[in-house]
């Protein structure tokens, strides 16, 4: 169904995406870093937060694009367009709640997740975090347009729209940390602000009727309620499980708050450097629910699975090249962004043996799921994700830190094992088939 040139024009703008958001992401981490480790640690227990919320948007989107590319692989456009329109209107909503409740509750919610930190670091935690709230509607808006535009095969104007809201998150960030002094809030500005010209970016740009999938009339958008109850069926199985990983995280989060700021400063850096080398696994896995999902709409189980594969191998090879670069670049990176020299030691150890358990384990439990997600195989994935990560990253982080006090590296071989559980599932759903009999859109009608 796919050529070569499709495919690498589908996947060159979402790796060249993922990687400057990564790169931007370090930018950002060094510009808050130069504040002092109290706000490096206010921003970090708080983007553990956000990034819950952006992965249950993303998670959300993804099953849009499932749905869009099912029907895309039916020939079937407008019912692919009439899912994306339901979509975003699914995701606003959503986000509002949640905005709306993270405004209100945002003091007893830090209290409750990451226990008794310093007065400074809660202060500054408070303020990044409300401001960053207000962001989640255009956030959600952002996640859903650029997952219409890549249901269709289309990454590049995502990508262009990221690079331009990127530049003015760093430029932002710039002026208000460096030149008004404005520490976390003017970090939490910044952000703010490119989340919202890049959801104007991207919902202007969705609006021409030259696109595959396009949306327009926003205001005219009703529920139909058939159309949204297929993208949660399929979107809200995958939120829950990106939800419990995130959730998981905060509670690995709360256990390193315990371990004094050098440790917090050195494990917000190393889960920055860490972002950085998935990111181009995880742009290929967001090409592979794309592409599977058209075969699979298509009825073509055989090609799903083989570029399943065939997508797996080059998510290895840019994993492998990511982790090296990230690797050798670690020193510089905790050097320039003015560390501690007990901190920058720490990230430095820890992340020479990430770099090596991720090009062992990391595709086969992150990336080959998205092949079996992408024919409708949520639950299953769902399921297994949320019971590893309770088990055996959360259930093993508490064990090994706060029983046998090993440390920040007792976090990190919590999150290994839970890798290589995953792996081995995952292999084995793969290779039963079972997979590949699940169903998200009801079967055509013959004539």
């Amino acid at each position: 169904m796919f050529t070569r040139r499709q495919i690498v024009n589908l996947l060159i703008p979402l790796v060249l995406e993922q990687i400057l958001s990564g790169l931007m992401g370090i930018a950002d981490t060094m510009m808050v870093t130069s504040v002092g480790d109290a706000a490096i640690s206010a921003v970090s227990n708080v983007d553990a937060i956000n990034t819950l919320v952006l992965n249950l948007l993303a998670a959300l989107a993804a099953g849009g694009v499932i749905v869009c590319a099912q029907h895309l692989g039916r020939d079937q456009r407008a019912e692919a367009n009439q899912a994306a329109r339901q979509l975003l209107l699914t995701a606003v909503v959503i986000s509002s709640g949640i905005a709306a409740l993270c405004l209100i509750f945002r003091r007893p919610l830090l209290a409750l997740i990451f226990g008794s930190v310093d007065a400074d670091v809660m202060r500054q935690a408070l303020q990044y975090f409300f401001i960053t709230a207000l962001s989640y509607p255009f956030l959600a808006a952002q996640q859903t347009a650029a997952a219409v535009f890549r249901a269709s095969g289309r990454s590049a104007p995502p990508m262009a729209v990221a690079a331009v809201a990127n530049c003015v998150n760093i430029a932002g960030n710039a002026v208000l940390i460096f030149v008004f002094h404005q520490g976390v809030v003017g970090a939490a500005v910044a952000t703010t602000l490119s989340r919202v010209l890049s959801a104007a970016l991207l919902l202007a740009l969705l609006r021409s009727p030259k696109l595959t999938i396009s949306i327009r009339d926003y205001r005219r958008i009703r529920p139909d309620w058939t159309v949204i109850g297929t993208v949660l069926r399929v979107g809200v199985p995958t939120g829950v499980e990106n939800s419990m990983f995130q959730l998981g995280k905060l509670v690995v989060q709360s256990t390193v708050s315990t371990m004094g700021r050098p440790v917090m400063a050195a494990q917000a850096m190393i889960q920055t450097l860490d972002m950085v080398q998935c990111m181009p696994g995880q742009a290929i896995g967001l090409g592979l629910l794309t592409v599977a999902g058209q075969c699979m709409g298509a009825g073509r189980v055989d090609e799903a699975k083989k570029y399943t594969w065939r997508f797996c191998l080059i998510s290895e090879l840019t994993t492998a090249v990511m982790c090296g670069a990230v690797w050798a670049a670690a020193p510089f990176v905790t050097r320039v962004s003015g560390m501690s020299s007990e901190s920058a030691a720490l990230t430095l150890r820890i992340m020479a043996i990430i770099s090596v358990m991720k090009c062992i384990l990391w595709v086969i439990a992150f990336t080959l799921p998205n092949g079996m997600r992408a024919a409708g195989d949520v639950r299953y994935s769902a399921t297994v994700s949320a019971l590893s990560m309770w088990i055996f990253r959360t259930g093993g982080c508490l064990l090994l830190c706060r029983v046998f006090h090993v440390g920040l590296i007792g976090v990190w071989i919590a999150w290994f094992t839970d890798w290589g559980v995953r792996a081995i599932i995952y292999l084995c759903r793969w290779f039963s088939g079972k997979w590949a009999d699940k169903q998200v859109l009801r079967a055509p009608q013959k004539d």
